[in-house]
């Protein structure tokens, strides 16, 4: 597998009306959010505003995880309900969101019927060793806390970089780090 890691220099910071996005990875490579004709995306956004409406995204699931603070998310017709660091909420990229609450938060979005995808969080307190059974024609790692280590590729990633492998063959994936808390995204196209 061609792993390689991702930096803030490789990012791209953007505002929306609740704050900044920040767009992580997209593909294919080079491909503009705005025009809506990505595979995917992984972002992360803050969340400024007490209450925000989330973009509608109806050709797109997504995926949403809580990084720093907490959040009430209504989704639909579902009641609110909190969200809060290392939990995953997938949902319909059409649906109404609305959201209470400030945070920093951890996006997947999957075009409809061309992709799917799953996120996956592991927290560890000390240091660890973790296989990783990674399935998935793109494995991403961002590490939200602490450190993390491909040591069979000689890459480590501290908080806020990410480590991307556009061109997997699934398998396992030896992690290494420290106090850390990691999502583990693994996406498939169709």
């Amino acid at each position: 597998m061609d792993w390689k890691l991702l930096t803030k220099e490789d990012y791209v910071t953007t505002s929306w009306s609740g704050g900044t996005t920040t767009q992580l990875a997209i593909a294919p490579e080079g491909e503009v959010y705005a025009n809506r004709s990505f595979l995917w995306r992984l972002s992360s956004a803050t969340v400024e505003t007490d209450h925000s409406d989330f973009t509608p995204l109806p050709d797109y699931d997504r995926f949403l995880s809580v990084l720093e603070g907490k959040i009430q998310l209504k989704i639909d017709a579902r009641e609110a309900f909190p969200l809060v660091p290392g939990e995953v909420v997938a949902f319909d990229g059409g649906a109404p969101v609305e959201s209470w609450g400030r945070c920093i938060d951890f996006n997947l979005m999957v075009r409809k019927g061309a992709c799917r995808g799953t996120v996956n969080t592991l927290r560890r307190e000390d240091s660890f060793e973790e296989d990783w059974q990674a399935e998935g024609d793109t494995l991403a790692v961002y590490c939200a806390q602490g450190t993390v280590r491909l040591p069979e590729e000689g890459l480590e990633a501290k908080a806020g970089q990410m480590l991307l492998c556009r061109e997997a063959h699934g398998g396992p994936v030896r992690l290494e780090g420290s106090g850390g808390r990691l999502l583990l995204v693994s996406i498939w196209e169709a």
